[in-house]
């Protein structure tokens, strides 16, 4: 982190150590407590966008100045802030927003790193593990086991790997509760048909977490930085910070990544083919036109709109290299609303009514 003294100007005034935030969790809770957010005694959704800073070293995917976006879920625990529904509900939401954006191939992982009491236990069993072997380790690795043994199970070094597999797991160190919880989190992902997968040596660094922590990882776009976003559960950082008890859970979004996503998975969608070409058969069907493609639009499909002073073939030849299918816009069509659709994969023409014609061209497209 970027840490510094600030030097007094009086000699009667102590040095202060300053530091640049590396997160915003902990200060979404402190305004929380701040503003006694939990005398209202309901659940509090919170977001931020922002600025954060890490003094690491910069790669693609990793500087040091990015931005985050940010939502945290608090409150006193009668408002059902410790309630493992919360956490299916977020990571819901986090699967349903990627899908909103078009983000392809994303993998949900997580695991549960305990109650306050089930951790200290398990870094003590880490520590005892990792004395017999850090120093067959990688220099990041020597160096964690004694400041930070957690963050020894993220080293990406291959040749560390098989002495980190042979560590204990945290799982074995969780009490019934502990268990119980992450059990509820699994079966509301299930019960939404949210895919994930469970990562014993997924714990993150930060030592505020407890229980429930996950990750959105994306392949494409971020190089060996594919962590889109992280977050998890922090049921006793009020406290520690002086407040009210209030369970709360959330997450980050690295924007800088999420940025870079985007444009990678644009690029590699820049060739594929539109779902729809509307081509109006004159000039008269043109404002027809751009309002059927706008109905399409808010469907989710992509559209291209010809220009009624085309003839027809030079309009087909334009539809064809543009869409996988292309919609006839005439005079009889405007009035009968029964549009006619062709797909140039099998060259099939068919006869649509319009109010029908999103969820026809959804059904007939597989990537919908």
């Amino acid at each position: 982190m970027y840490t510094w003294e600030d030097r007094a100007r009086a000699q009667s005034e102590k040095a202060q150590s300053l530091t640049l935030r590396p997160e915003n969790t902990a200060g979404v809770v402190r305004a929380y407590i701040e503003h006694q957010m939990d005398k209202t005694g309901n659940l509090q959704k919170l977001y931020y966008i922002g600025p954060q800073f890490r003094r690491e070293r910069p790669q693609k995917g990793r500087y040091r100045q990015f931005f985050q976006i940010g939502a945290e879920v608090i409150g006193p625990p009668t408002s059902g802030s410790e309630s493992p529904l919360r956490d299916a509900e977020v990571l819901e939401m986090l699967a349903t927003f990627l899908d909103a954006l078009g983000i392809t191939g994303w993998q949900l992982t997580l695991n549960s790193v305990g109650s306050s009491a089930d951790r200290p236990r398990y870094i003590a069993a880490l520590k005892d593990a990792l004395a017999s072997v850090k120093a067959n380790m990688c220099v990041d690795c020597q160096r964690r086991a004694e400041t930070n043994p957690l963050r020894v199970l993220d080293c990406k070094v291959p040749e560390d790997q098989p002495l980190i597999d042979a560590l204990p797991k945290i799982a074995d160190f969780l009490d019934e509760d502990s268990k119980a919880h992450f059990a509820a989190v699994l079966a509301g992902l299930d019960a939404c048909g949210v895919q994930h997968i469970i990562n014993p040596r997924l714990v993150r660094g930060l030592d505020y977490y407890t229980r429930t922590t996950f990750e959105f990882t994306v392949e494409t776009g971020l190089g060996t930085q594919n962590a889109l976003l992280g977050g998890g559960r922090y049921d006793g950082l009020s406290e520690r910070l002086g407040g009210p008890k209030a369970p709360g859970i959330g997450f980050a979004i690295g924007e800088d990544r999420l940025i870079l996503i985007l444009q990678a998975q644009a690029a590699e969608q820049a060739g594929e083919k539109l779902d729809v070409y509307i081509a109006p058969l004159s000039i008269q069907q043109n404002a027809a036109a751009l309002a059927l493609a706008r109905d399409l639009r808010r469907a989710g499909l992509t559209v291209e709109v010809g220009d009624g002073s085309f003839r027809l073939k030079k309009s087909f030849d334009l539809a064809d290299k543009a869409a996988r299918k292309v919609v006839l816009l005439g005079e009889d069509e405007a009035q009968s609303g029964i549009l006619t659709v062709k797909d140039f994969s099998t060259g099939e023409q068919t006869k649509v009514a319009q109010a029908e014609l999103a969820a026809h061209l959804r059904l007939k497209n597989p990537n919908q």
